[in-house]
């Protein structure tokens, strides 16, 4: 048992969270914060919603609200959101909370006190047409690094190189395309490049960190860092601390990174144990985890490790950065403006049963490279994987232990070769799952669910109980609960990806969940003397014919998601209507 920090990527709340959202931060983070606290780990999972900057002023202005007014509204709409989803957050907080306020400022303070903060003349982008300051993010033009001709003002999507806005060839206004003026300001900066050493130091000798997360961090840190701008000419933020800096506010990216810590604290305080946080973030023990996308590499692998260095104040740094490739909408970038790809909303609207979506954007989950959301393997997954596979071998096993057995489980008699490997198929699909669930490799820790209940189908098939049952009944037992025993580990395995229909399934095989499912070493140790089940009952279920019908012609799927965003559409609040 060990004490872990289990943390999501802070979602921007200029819109409803999408598929790709999901699948990069939160529904991980969850899966993983779940499994954790499965094996009998303490797991505080945190996370937020990230409120600050130009786009949300922009957003609200739009649509004549003020900042506060637009950002209350969507926070308490996607906090609905992750419930409808059963995502399990200790303290899902937001930008805006003045815990947080107050620990950013704090914090940069040390850091400024301790000479990593110094003031520099900033070229900023100013544009005449809208007479407005630019960030970084609202200059647009060509990386000169990669030539991609679509980079923005602080990071190229396509290379993943930290940029300055006027750094970029042939730079425009992302608002009105005409070309910015750059006008001199005095800004406050982050002296990244006093903390290479530091950096390179602690990458190299990380043993956790994934290839894709290591090997660009150490690239980035090894081709020179330079000192990053932390504040912006903005309204909408969190107030510079620093004397002198008048109404400038903390650079968004720097104010979100130190949200994990603020939120952590936040829970602290508010379940009346204000002085344990520290002590866990101190603690060189604890473990902390951290599940973003991968164009969020740079900004926890880098700025907020030399962040935590630079404060000085012996923060643990991260031990665990799961950062997923992209993850496609029928081969296509996900895009708010052109409606392309399915928000986490209209899903369930689609269709309603969450653990089916859980099951299946796991299953999905862009590990090693780009994948693509596609409607007829998502079909797949529920239909044939989860009902046929998984569900049809568990319910069938579970009615024959009730019929031959009268609930009552078996025990493990005379056994065969058949009998044997299969129990030595368990064991190894088991600690397959374990080892990659621990390093956050959910989507291959789920090919060992489905090889499981394939062999489980095979086996059974094989054994045929249901005409050995008169001429042996003890290899029927022996079958049934080896069976049993596969589909329970099924079912454990299932427990932090589906957790609704896990815990029916573990109820209906006899295993109480109520104060929450602990599994040590293995599923086995779950099965006590004299273990009975309760009457089965069919848990999967496929996609209704006509649904799948529509979802897999383009012109029927087009009108269902159409009427799906039109229905949600009209129960978000303002901020967030497309």
């Amino acid at each position: 048992m060990g004490n872990w920090i289990v943390t999501s990527a802070w979602p921007y709340v200029n819109g409803v969270p999408h598929l790709g959202t999901l699948v990069g931060s939160v529904l991980s983070a969850d899966v993983f914060a779940r499994y954790l606290r499965m094996r009998g780990n303490r797991v505080v999972f945190v996370s937020g919603s990230d409120e600050h900057g130009t786009v949300i002023e922009i957003e609200a202005r739009r649509r004549g609200l003020e900042p506060r007014s637009f950002t209350d509204q969507a926070h308490e709409y996607i906090l609905r959101v992750w419930n409808m989803w059963n995502i399990s957050f200790d303290n899902y907080t937001r930008t805006e909370s003045e815990v947080h306020r107050d620990f950013v400022r704090s914090f940069l303070l040390d850091v400024e006190k301790r000479g990593y903060i110094e003031t520099r003349e900033q070229l900023v982008a100013w544009c005449p047409q809208d007479k407005q300051y630019l960030p970084d993010r609202f200059v647009s033009g060509t990386c000169p690094y990669c030539g991609y001709d679509d980079a923005r003002g602080d990071q190229c999507d396509r290379c993943g190189r930290i940029l300055d806005a006027d750094a970029l060839v042939n730079p425009a206004c992302a608002f009105c395309g005409s070309r910015p003026v750059f006008l001199v300001r005095k800004h406050w900066f982050f002296r990244l490049d006093k903390l290479s050493g530091d950096l390179l130091e602690w990458l190299a000798n990380h043993r956790l960190l994934r290839d894709n997360v290591k090997s660009f961090s150490l690239s980035w840190v090894r081709s020179g860092l330079e000192p990053r701008s932390l504040t912006r000419d903005t309204r909408w933020g969190i107030e510079a601390p620093f004397e002198g800096a008048g109404d400038r506010t903390i650079y968004v990216w720097f104010d979100a990174l130190l949200g994990y810590i603020s939120a952590t604290k936040e829970y602290f305080v508010r379940t009346g144990n204000p002085d344990l946080w520290e002590a866990l973030w101190t603690d060189p023990k604890t473990m902390t985890a951290y599940f973003i996308g991968k164009d969020n590499i740079p900004f926890h692998a880098i700025i907020l490790p030399a962040l935590i260095i630079a404060s000085g104040r012996g923060y643990k740094l991260p031990d665990l950065i799961s950062a997923t490739e992209y993850l496609l909408y029928e081969g296509e970038k996900f895009s708010k403006s052109r409606r392309v790809g399915v928000w986490a909303d209209e899903a369930l609207e689609i269709v309603g049963e969450v653990d089916y979506w859980r099951y299946a954007l796991m299953r999905m989950r862009p590990e090693d490279r780009d994948a693509s959301f596609k409607w007829s393997e998502f079909v797949r997954m529920v239909n044939s994987e989860l009902n046929d596979d998984i569900g049809n071998f568990i319910h069938r096993t579970l009615t024959l232990i009730w019929r031959y057995f009268d609930g009552a489980v078996p025990g493990l008699g005379r056994v065969d070769d058949t009998d044997l490997e299969v129990l030595r198929a368990l064991e190894k699909h088991w600690s397959l799952y374990t080892q990659y669930m621990d390093r956050a490799e959910i989507r291959q820790a789920t090919d060992s669910i489905v090889e499981l209940a394939r062999l489980g189908n095979q086996y059974i098939t094989k054994k045929a109980p249901w005409f050995r049952v008169r001429e042996d009944v003890e290899d029927v037992k022996t079958t049934l609960h080896i069976c049993f025993r596969l589909g329970l580990t099924i079912a454990v395995m299932l427990y932090p990806i589906t957790p609704k229909s896990a815990e029916t399934l573990l109820k209906t095989m006899g295993v109480e969940t109520d104060g929450g499912l602990v599994v040590r070493d293995s599923p086995v140790e779950l099965i006590r003397d004299g273990h009975r089940i309760r009457e089965p009952r069919v848990v999967f279920s496929k996609i209704p014919r006509e649904v799948v019908s529509a979802l897999l012609d383009p012109e029927k799927r087009e009108k269902l998601l159409r009427n799906a965003r039109e229905k949600v559409n009209a129960l978000r609040p303002e901020a967030l209507r497309f």
